[in-house]
């Protein structure tokens, strides 16, 4: 293709004109020296460009209306130039475009001018008038949404060539078009100390009840927040992990982590806002991003505001706390002089702070962590082997299979650490193994107590549902609990589980020590676990915990219901998959030493998990979830082809409406070139074009089958592309589709699943690649995404993107091999992809960052990894007795240290009994703060 402008024809970036023009994929963004091109040097003749650019991006076209625009071509010498012809070389689609010398007739127009309308494909011998223009018109009416390309070639002895965009759309893309061009955010200029400040008021906490343990402050420590934000590695961190530095070495990783959560909280900070009266309490602040939490606020957190006039610079800021969280809009509660003195149309710099309750839960769980001993922590050189009596099982549930049964006959016959683990592929059963494992327990021995974790309130509340639709087990109401985090929203939960939960005025809250003695079975996230403790729970209170989904959950994240709360005797039981998403870390830095395994994935490192001895892990094969036509692709690719389709393909469903090319093959591709855009100063990526086409077949499919709205899900791995699908299905009334990224549909499953990969363009594939963004680069990401589906899976998205990528590509040629592909051309096979060297490392979530949803720098510029674990260290020695970690003997506070940490500790099965005088709210079940506890 040309660089317009240039008068070289025989320029090798040229296209080459044969006897029938073919247009392969023309990317906008990379082809803008196309349509950028100076006049000057067109020569003699200077020809406009039709359908321009507007702030970047192509110009838009109703589906069924023409749209046109003209093309003046101007002769600037003082002779007549003979213009022998004007033709379209080729469009994509085919004869979508057409030339015509007479303006085309509007929508409006007579019968009469439309009869008389002709569009061509070529204009031929036409003689320019010295210092003339001639103005032609080219013009489309496109049939179907997506990007419409044309080449354009002018012969005037000399070839000339313009390249033409134009982005078609119906009604419901355009609905969701944004005005705002989007713009970086830029750095914050004007900063404030808020080391003194005028303090606020703080919103009335719930009662407490008896006796309460508060978790240390843990504050960072300077030195160590020096060396990391100089991007220095710790010494600790260089030695690798080993049974003597635990707590100092995951300290060190939460402590990478807890500064990325800062800066990135910094980012959203705010100049020059107004902030609203509201009544005679409260001032209110517009937070553009709360909605999708960015920034994560709740109830109770609290933000520094300072007046933004130069001669006020100086004064202290005011503090206010958050009493009440709207869509967008916070209350606060500051001084009373603050109040006073407000105007509507003050100008404030806004601070966020970060909640760190949930990192003071990551200290206190590794500290304690160390108490635990090598069966727990490092089991891989034990010297005795464990082999597990078991007995025959009488299942309650009649459809377990036989490797369920024989899991849950060796959990039933565990006595103590170490752990015993169930993994497997996605649809395999194992929370249903472990639902069958309590439901053991509860009804046949009676003195069993039981710690149910999940990794987020929707897969806890799963359980619980599964737990109590068990009529054959008999369950008694006060013998169950839901213990939920007091921000988690009274109406996230549903009305017939409420039953089972502590709340006082619709607000959650944690019943008394002798309360939570008498349930038999508690269900929680990993985070609020860490509220048994400061109730009073100590270890040996519990005989079995179990932590669903330990795959998701960073190892300080596990630790926080077993560090305390587990004795000797505890059995342990871990479900997961570590081929699926892992944890959700911020640092890359902390994630690539050692922050993003979780324990999960670090105990297969271990002979005995790994070599699948079954006294201590059972794999899950049989898959009850997915068509085996879903199954197949994921199978081969990340499970050596073990899977086993189980699904009983019984489903009535008729999806003959989306009039899909094969349809006894239910993974349905459909390319589409969009556009990829942004808005504002949100860095998310969304695309209009898409999520028209997902609603299309939304809409098919509830006009022309029984399936529930429910019974669909959408997976997409942009936020932005999230909250334009959901208006688009609100203003539908659609309002119980799924739509989610895909770590919000881990563990999750739906009849339909459309998967909405959003990019169109290769421009941004680089910096996509480099901080893990999208589906690309994860390999991870992509098998939860393609796995989510039981009887039909459809991928909406540009096939020349996707390509690019060796795993995507696969699952692109598959649907083409089978005949289930339709949409724009595609990509010949065989090009060149990125490199598979970028899936063998432990790829994580997404990161949040000013560039994208979430993330941050891939690269850690520290140097080489060190050796994650040592081997100068024997992993079965057991220390007699250990010190407080260094980044904390100096900075921490007398009062802040829980005794058993002290030098004079010495390893002991024994209860914890810390004291502190702080008054900080128990919150949140987030990853790694209290403002993300309710993401899915």
């Amino acid at each position: 293709m040309s660089t317009a402008g240039q008068n070289d024809w025989d320029d090798e970036e040229y296209s080459v004109i044969g006897e029938k023009g073919e247009v392969g994929f023309l990317d906008f963004e990379e082809e803008k020296s196309l349509h950028n091109f100076d006049p000057a040097e067109d020569g003699p003749v200077v020809i406009s460009l039709p359908f321009p650019l507007i702030n970047g991006k192509p110009q838009s076209a109703l589906i069924g209306e023409t749209s046109a625009d003209s093309i003046s071509i101007k002769n600037t010498t003082d002779d007549a130039i003979d213009l022998w012809s004007v033709r379209i070389y080729s469009s994509n689609p085919e004869d979508s475009f057409v030339l015509s010398l007479m303006k085309p007739p509007s929508s409006d127009a007579d019968e009469e001018a439309v009869n008389g309308f002709m569009g061509l494909t070529t204009l031929e011998d036409r003689v320019l008038q010295p210092g003339k223009t001639l103005t032609i018109w080219l013009s489309c009416k496109p049939k179907e949404i997506g990007l419409h390309t044309s080449v354009v070639h002018f012969d005037v002895g000399e070839k000339i060539e313009r390249v033409v965009f134009l982005l078609a759309e119906d009604k419901v893309s355009q609905a969701l078009f944004s005005s705002k061009p989007y713009s970086k955010i830029r750095s914050q200029e004007r900063k404030f100390n808020y080391d003194q400040y005028v303090g606020g008021y703080r919103p009335p906490r719930p009662a407490a009840q008896g006796q309460k343990f508060k978790v240390p402050q843990f504050p960072i420590p300077k030195d160590i927040r020096e060396v990391i934000e100089n991007k220095q590695v710790p010494d600790v961190i260089m030695e690798g992990l080993h049974n003597r530095n635990y707590a100092k070495y995951f300290s060190t990783l939460i402590v990478m982590e807890e500064i990325s959560l800062e800066e990135n909280m910094r980012s959203h900070d705010m100049e020059c806002v107004t902030m609203r009266r509201r009544g005679h309490q409260f001032l209110s602040l517009e937070v553009p991003g709360l909605a999708e939490r960015r920034p994560s606020l709740v109830y109770g957190d609290y933000i520094f505001a300072q007046i933004a006039t130069a001669e006020t610079q100086h004064d202290k800021p005011y503090q206010g706390y958050i009493h009440r969280v709207e869509a967008e809009e916070v209350y606060l509660k500051f001084d009373k002089s603050l109040h006073q003195n407000h105007r509507d149309d003050n100008l404030y710099n806004v601070r966020f702070t970060y909640n760190r309750t949930n990192m003071r839960r990551l200290y206190h769980a590794v500290q304690a962590a160390e108490n635990l001993g090598p069966e727990l922590l490092f089991p891989s050189h034990l010297q005795h082997k464990r082999v597990i009596k078991t007995s025959k099982l009488n299942p309650l549930n009649q459809y377990i299979n036989n490797e369920q049964s024989i899991s849950v006959e060796k959990i039933l016959g565990c006595k103590g650490a170490p752990p015993y683990v169930i993994h497997g592929p996605p649809g395999t059963g194992k929370t249903m193994t472990l639902v069958e494992a309590v439901l053991q327990l509860y009804t046949s021995r009676r003195r069993s107590w039981i710690l149910f974790c999940a990794s987020s309130n929707s897969a806890a509340d799963y359980v619980l549902e599964k737990l109590i639709a068990n009529e054959e087990s008999g369950f008694r109401k006060n013998d169950i609990f839901r213990l939920n985090a007091i921000t988690r929203p009274y109406e996230d939960i549903k009305p017939d589980l409420l039953r089972f939960c502590f709340f006082e005025d619709m607000v959650f809250k944690c019943p008394s020590l002798r309360d939570l003695r008498h349930y038999k079975i508690i269900i929680s996230t990993y985070m609020s676990a860490s509220m048994l403790y400061t109730e009073g729970i100590r270890r040996g209170n519990f005989t079995h915990i179990f932590l669903d989904e330990a795959g998701q959950a960073s190892e300080p994240e596990t630790m926080v219901p077993i560090s305390n709360l587990c004795a000797r005797e505890t059995v342990i039981v871990l479900a997961g998959d570590p081929c699926q998403l892992g944890p959700v870390i911020y640092s890359r830095s902390a994630e690539s030493y050692g922050l993003g395994k979780s324990y999960l994935e670090r105990l297969f490192e271990c002979e005995h998990y790994e070599r699948g001895d079954n006294n201590y892990v059972t794999k899950l094969l049989r898959n009850y979830r997915c068509h085996p036509a879903i199954l197949e692709l994921p199978s081969s690719l990340f499970y050596h082809s073990e899977l086993i389709a189980c699904k009983e393909d019984n489903d009535s469903f008729d999806y003959d409406c989306l009039e899909i090319p094969n349809k006894s093959f239910p993974v349905y591709f459909i390319g589409i070139q969009g556009c990829d855009e942004r808005e504002g100063n949100n860095p998310s990526w969304f695309n209009r074009t898409e999520a028209s086409k997902v609603v299309d077949i939304i809409m098919k499919l509830r006009r022309n089958s029984d399936l529930d709205e429910a019974d669909i899900g959408i997976i997409t791995p942009y936020r932005q592309q999230v909250l334009k699908l959901k208006k688009a299905l609100e203003s539908l009334e659609l309002l119980d589709v799924k739509v989610g990224t895909v770590e919000q549909f881990q563990g999750q499953e739906r009849q339909v699943i459309i998967i909405s990969t959003v990019r169109s363009t290769i421009k941004h594939n680089d910096f996509d690649q480099m901080h893990n963004l999208g589906f690309l680069t994860n390999h991870r990401r992509f098998n939860v995404a393609v796995t989510r589906a039981k009887s039909l899976l459809i991928i909406i998205g540009n096939p020349h993107i996707i390509s690019k990528d060796p795993y995507w590509d696969k699952l692109l040629r598959y649907c083409a091999d089978n005949g289930s592909y339709s949409g724009c051309p595609l990509p010949p096979p065989g090009r060149d992809s990125m490199g598979s060297q970028n899936y063998e490392a432990d790829l994580g979530d997404e990161v949040p960052n000013e560039y994208s949803d979430e993330a941050v720098s891939n690269e850690v510029k520290w140097g080489d990894n060190p050796q994650q674990y040592s081997n100068e260290v024997e992993w079965g020695d057991i220390p007699q007795q250990y010190s407080l970690p260094q980044q904390y003997s100096n900075e921490v506070e007398r009062g802040d240290i829980p005794e058993q940490y002290s030098n004079e500790a010495k390893v002991e099965w024994v209860e914890d009994n810390p004291e502190s005088k702080q008054n900080d709210v128990d919150c949140g079940e987030g990853k790694h703060q209290s403002a993300d506890c309710n993401t899915c």
